[in-house]
């Protein structure tokens, strides 16, 4: 019955995962990952026998040990890759805020010397 639901459940997230990237909620390359979180949760689902046969040949002695530390260290690569892509977004942003800001005070500038022009 386990493995029934969680197959579902993979396969369900994989049906909302495509939905989202077709409707533009949700960027590709970021879609790309979650599909195949949820690839794993259905071939985990289908075939439990897996992560067994994994840690058997891992050397891990409990294998739902192994499951777990696979879902904390995909997560955590996951959160890091977040975090470098929200660092990049703050500096692209920053560095458009300073042109922005150059640009309206020569803006300004322009605006203030085409004022005193007319006015001799």
């Amino acid at each position: 019955m386990l493995a029934i639901v969680t197959a579902t459940i993979g396969i369900g997230v994989a049906f909302i995962i495509v939905l989202l990237i077709r409707r533009d909620r949700l960027h590709v390359t970021h879609g790309l990952g979650w599909i195949l979180v949820a690839a794993g949760f259905a071939v985990i689902g289908l075939f439990p026998k897996v992560i067994d046969i994994v840690a058997r040949a891992a050397g891990v002695s409990y294998p739902p040990i192994l499951a777990l530390t696979l879902a904390v260290a995909i997560l955590v690569i996951k959160i890091l890759l977040m975090d470098i892509e929200r660092s990049r977004i703050e500096a692209r942003n920053q560095r458009m805020i300073q042109r922005v800001a150059m640009l309206e005070a020569e803006l300004r500038q322009q605006q203030k010397s085409t004022a005193q022009g007319k006015t001799r």
